[in-house]
């Protein structure tokens, strides 16, 4: 694929990724009430969640002769598909479960539900049962039970419970977009949209609704300030100690990121690249809702994404359209875990599923 509309729609996306916080107690003006919401979104100690994408629609219109029967194969079972994910959460003591449900379509329709645990030390994830790949049955349904240190030094880096810390994750959310807001003008890119005409689903009930929208004629400009002007600053607040031993990442990598990005070389190719976004990338619609209850938290997000993306020297052109949504309830009550922390019989370790994979022979 090409560097330019693949940098293009990667910036885009992170737009989409970090731009999802709320407001305070009275109506604030759109881009302040997402930067207060931002700071007050560090308070969440729980909630519930409810998330779900749907994939609209995924075309390749590729050059003649260059579509196989796999590629087909897989457009057909990603059309439509759809994945859910429900979940409870909690700070104190530290423990989250989720179950993501994943529907494909097409000729090959299926569905998998996996049930995930979480706690400070350890991640628990459900075997599920999969029509075309024969797991032993004395695996299916049970548990497989992962220690976040060992695999930590497996990778190779330093084990810490700073890198479970939610509520510093929270804060350095925050910073960030409280960072990335501030760069971009409220008139062309901030709107508040009267929640009775929101759409929302019936059990939100949000004071405030403020949309976030992307279109061919503001793209140029909101992806440069996103690359020339927000990303470095990103970079600095990433690189605050307190961060970096949370997200292990290495000084001097960041340093280099930080150079790279701020290049002659690299701002000419993102010049030339946004000169010619046209031929590469064409935003039919994106837009982000984000829906504020009267407590100021964003209870409520819903993108809607209609974009293509070419290739005019390959002549491939990539159709997607999906949408999304967050929903919380519940915040910083008193959450029920309806898994609990897995235990006895139904866990496997990491060893004993190898072994139990290494006894399967070669298929």
């Amino acid at each position: 694929m090409n560097k330019k509309w693949g940098l293009s729609a990667s910036a885009l996306l992170l737009a989409a990724a970090i731009i999802l916080p709320g407001c305070a107690n009275k109506q604030e003006a759109p881009k302040e009430a997402l930067k207060s919401a931002a700071a007050k979104a560090t308070a969440l100690t729980s909630y519930e969640m409810k998330s779900k994408l749907v994939i609209n629609n995924l075309t390749v219109e590729a050059g003649e002769g260059t579509t196989d029967a796999t590629t087909g194969m897989v457009l057909s079972m990603l059309k439509n598909a759809d994945i859910s994910v429900n979940g409870v959460y909690q700070a104190d003591p530290m423990q989250t479960e989720m179950t993501m449900v994943l529907n494909l379509k097409g000729d090959m329709a299926m569905s998998f539900n996996i049930p995930m645990v979480m706690t400070a030390e350890k991640m628990y994830v459900k075997v599920p049962s999969i029509p075309f790949l024969p797991l032993p049955e004395t695996i299916v349904g049970k548990y497989v039970e992962l220690d976040l240190k060992e695999l930590a030094e497996q990778g190779g880096t330093e084990w810490s419970p700073a890198s479970v810390d939610t509520q510093k994750m929270q804060k350095l959310s925050n910073e960030v977009v409280s960072t990335l807001l501030a760069e971009y003008d409220e008139e062309k890119y901030f709107t508040d949209i009267k929640p009775k005409d929101a759409a929302l689903p019936e059990d939100v009930k949000a004071k405030q609704v403020v949309q976030f929208q992307v279109t061919n004629d503001n793209v140029k400009e909101a992806l440069t300030i996103l690359v020339n002007n927000a990303l470095p600053k990103i970079i600095d607040i990433v690189g605050k100690e307190e961060y970096k031993t949370m997200l292990q990442i290495d000084e001097a990598d960041l340093a280099k990121a930080k150079e790279e990005l701020q290049s002659s070389e690299t701002r000419a190719e993102v010049d030339k690249g946004l000169a010619d976004l046209n031929k590469y990338l064409t935003i039919n619609q994106f837009k982000l809702d984000t829906a504020l209850d009267k407590d100021s938290f964003p209870v409520y997000q819903n993108l809607l994404m209609d974009i293509i993306v070419k290739d005019p020297e390959q002549g491939t052109n990539v159709s997607l359209s999906l949408t999304g949504s967050n929903q919380y309830s519940k915040v910083n009550e008193k959450q029920t875990f309806t898994i609990g922390i897995p235990q006895g019989d139904d866990v496997v370790t990491m060893e004993e599923l190898q072994q139990q994979f290494g006894g399967m022979g070669t298929y």
